[in-house]
């Protein structure tokens, strides 16, 4: 019995979404529970911050090690190709896609090209992407509504030009499954060159149909079917998974994906999903937890403590690593260890002291069990007064969300801590941020009577960090 592939697009499907927005680290969990499930092949999002985009597919690479890695590249782009091949090659089984659309509205619109222009471009980027690695997808967006002609074409020019999987996508989401099988079939027939390569398909939910045009397809022949594990407007991995378990017979096909672990994961998937989907516009969406495998002594080396605030995501300079080393001498003379989160507090107060760029001048909040929590926020830079009103997710979220607004920039929170550092009802409160910028992490630390007020501080530390760096 023939194994069908199960190749998942959470991912990056999610990337083209504004609803679903998944930080860096739920990205990384992602990964590793489809790796865990048995998914043929995990699909991501290219590059187009080249830092930050890079550390992301590198830091999947190193964590995906059973499945096909598959990271599309930019259409006739020999700087983008080669950057995404630096960044996906230490996969153990990476791929290259190269997807374009092939019909006639969309090449003209999308890409601005004319059939024979298109079918260049495809066959150009194919064979250098053939020149890096064997595994090789060509994408035929929107290939429901192309000229059966043309689409055979480009299909044999990139199989001609290396690539061993094509697929053809329903993007539009309007065929029922006997038309989607009969659009297979007629494929193979005028398309010869598809016996060199493996055939997927990709459908769009439209109709609700999406499933069963899988399915159809399947019967037909097909090798590859894209799926989301995630509920997506398009095939679902946990039906079609299914659907494979119970009529193997019937289908003549089976799949990789683990049966027995389907539900449990698909509900972890679920939930880091929705949480993400919850707070795509909240800067709190991503708080993360301590990693509770470091535990410093006062006897660390100066290396170890450096690897250890590199495990949590900070890349500090030789001088800023002297100074946390120093700071950490003093607080583990004192204690029996160091965690995560002394260790991060000692990086937000030693790491990178910088000349402040914006000054806190005040800020007012509104907030209760009946209102929506709203944020005014006053900052100087210089001699510039700044303000901005936000509502958020509450009075933190709101005086965050009032900030970014000012600064004009969205900044994923990697983690935000709040503890007392006094007693009593008039405590202090220290408070820790982690922000994500570029692909680093910069942390700042606030302290106030007030929760909001050390948090808001806390952030423009972090901020100002941020800024130094960028105008240094």
């Amino acid at each position: 019995m023939r194994e069908v592939r199960v190749s998942d697009v959470t991912m990056k499907q999610a990337a083209g979404t504004k609803e679903l927005s998944l930080t860096f680290k739920e990205k990384l969990e992602m990964a590793k529970l489809l790796d865990r499930l048995g998914a043929s092949v995990v699909e991501i999002e290219g590059i187009e911050k080249p830092k930050v985009d890079s550390l992301r597919i590198k830091s999947i690479a190193s964590i995906v090690k059973n499945s096909v890695l598959a990271v599309p590249v930019v259409l006739e782009d020999q700087e983008n190709i080669e950057a995404v091949w630096a960044a996906v090659k230490e996969a153990p089984r990476p791929r290259l896609q190269v997807q374009a659309s092939v019909s006639p509205a969309q090449m003209e619109y999308l890409f601005r090209r004319k059939a024979d222009g298109m079918a260049q471009a495809i066959q150009a980027t194919v064979a250098r992407c053939a020149q890096l690695t064997d595994d090789v997808e060509f994408i035929a967006d929107d290939a429901t509504r192309a000229d059966q002609a043309f689409l055979s074409r480009v299909i044999t020019l990139a199989v001609e030009a290396g690539a061993r999987t094509v697929t053809v996508c329903d993007a539009a989401g309007t065929m029922l499954p006997k038309e989607f099988a009969q659009f297979i079939v007629k494929l193979r027939e005028n398309t010869p060159a598809l016996q060199k390569a493996a055939l997927g398909v990709s459908c769009a939910n439209t109709l609700y149909m999406a499933d069963a045009c899988a399915v159809a397809a399947v019967i037909n022949g097909v090798d590859e079917i894209k799926a989301a594990s995630y509920d997506l407007n398009v095939i679902s991995m946990a039906k079609i998974s299914k659907i494979l378990a119970d009529k193997a017979d019937a289908c003549q096909a089976r799949c990789s994906v683990r049966a027995t672990e389907l539900k449990r994961i698909a509900s972890q998937i679920a939930w880091i999903c929705e949480s993400g989907a919850a707070t795509a516009s909240s800067v709190m969406a991503s708080a993360s937890e301590p990693d509770a495998s470091i535990e410093l002594t006062a006897q660390d080396t100066l290396e170890t403590v450096t690897a250890a605030a590199s495990k949590l995501g900070y890349d500090l300079s030789p001088e800023d690593a002297v100074s946390v080393f120093d700071a950490f001498q003093r607080i583990a003379k004192r204690k029996d260890a160091v965690g995560s989160r002394e260790l991060d507090a000692i990086v937000a107060s030693a790491a990178l002291q910088v000349p402040a760029t914006y000054v806190l001048n005040n800020y007012i909040i509104n907030s209760g069990n009946t209102i929506r929590a709203t944020a005014r926020v006053q900052i100087n830079r210089g001699e510039e007064e700044l303000e901005a009103v936000s509502m958020g997710d509450g009075p933190i979220d709101a005086a965050f969300l009032a900030i970014e607004q000012i600064v004009g920039t969205h900044y994923e929170l990697d983690d935000f801590q709040i503890q007392s550092v006094t007693e009593g009802q008039e405590a202090m409160g220290e408070t820790i941020i982690k922000l994500v910028s570029d692909g680093k992490i910069y942390s700042g630390r606030g302290i106030s009577t007030d929760i909001v007020g050390s948090a808001i501080r806390a952030f423009i530390n972090a901020l100002n960090k941020i800024v130094y760096e960028e105008q240094n």
